[in-house]
């Protein structure tokens, strides 16, 4: 493994010389490359769920990216570390099973265990897939839910997106996605709400604070499901952060505009959560 990019240049370059390509594991490989070298991260199991935990106190639940087939709690472990250094709290960050070994909703599944074992209400982060895991969270678990905080969430394949296309993101595209998807849920329907809760009733969910990057590809996502939360009388916030690509906030060591998004969840969560709840 080679050293940590020291600037957005070497990262850029980093992403661009390593394609997430091949058998799974050659692309969770590229992937923990990207992203590493990764951190040492203490484990425990929660409701028979390895998890990854980050700093103490009260529990945050974050939902890791990663197309339901990469991610992991050492990827996403800097920018949990930073959430808990920023809220002094907890963060919780589920091992769930991938694709293609584990079937879709077997994921889903694992993080609905891991809710449930934690104590509550809690706040809830996720990002990419991670957001669309997290808002079903919502959905089946809205009592138990204090907020939502979505980093670019995977909410709509139905083809409203006008941004799904572009080849502006260094770190994701559509047919990726769409083969990501295939991977976990085989011959999926984009309707199902499911597949893109944007679509689905969002009415009963938490507080909910909408990050997503002006150069991805999941850019409409958020703002679609930015839309349909407020009609859906949920308190939304969206903030979008020009410049940017997908999964920007792994690296709030290297960019200012990850650690500010980080910042954000972290003042959202303040704003939203009991401070008095412990583990």
């Amino acid at each position: 493994m080679t050293d940590r990019p020291a600037n957005r240049a070497a990262l850029e370059d980093r992403i661009r010389s390593t394609p997430i390509a091949g058998d799974p594991d050659k692309m969770r490989a590229a992937f923990d490359h990207i992203t590493g070298p990764l951190a040492k991260v203490r484990t425990t199991d929660i409701a028979g769920i390895p998890c990854g935990l980050f700093g103490e106190g009260a529990p945050i639940l974050w939902i890791h990216g990663g197309g339901l087939v990469l991610g992991s709690s050492a990827t996403h472990a800097r920018a949990a570390e930073h959430v808990a250094l920023a809220t002094g709290r907890q963060v919780v960050v589920p091992d769930y099973p991938r694709a293609p070994e584990a079937a879709w909703p077997a994921q889903l599944d694992a993080c609905l265990a891991v809710l449930d074992a934690l104590p509550g209400p809690l706040p809830v982060v996720g990002d990419s897939v991670g957001g669309q895991i997290a808002v079903l969270l919502g959905q089946a678990r809205g009592g138990r839910i204090a907020s939502l905080s979505l980093i670019s969430p995977n909410s709509d394949r139905t083809g409203q997106s006008t941004t799904r296309h572009r080849a502006s993101d260094l770190m994701n595209d559509d047919e990726g996605d769409r083969t990501f998807a295939r991977m976990a849920m085989g011959d999926y329907d984009p309707r199902d709400p499911q597949v893109s809760p944007a679509i689905s009733d969002l009415a009963g969910l938490p507080p909910t604070l909408i990050l997503a990057a002006g150069d991805e590809i999941l850019l409409d996502d958020a703002l679609i499901l930015a839309r349909a939360a407020a009609l859906h009388g949920v308190a939304t916030q969206l903030r979008v952060f020009p410049g940017l690509f997908h999964l920007w906030p792994l690296w709030p060591d290297i960019l200012p505009e990850g650690a500010a998004a980080l910042d954000a969840v972290a003042a959202h969560i303040e704003t939203t959560t009991n401070g008095d709840i412990s583990c």
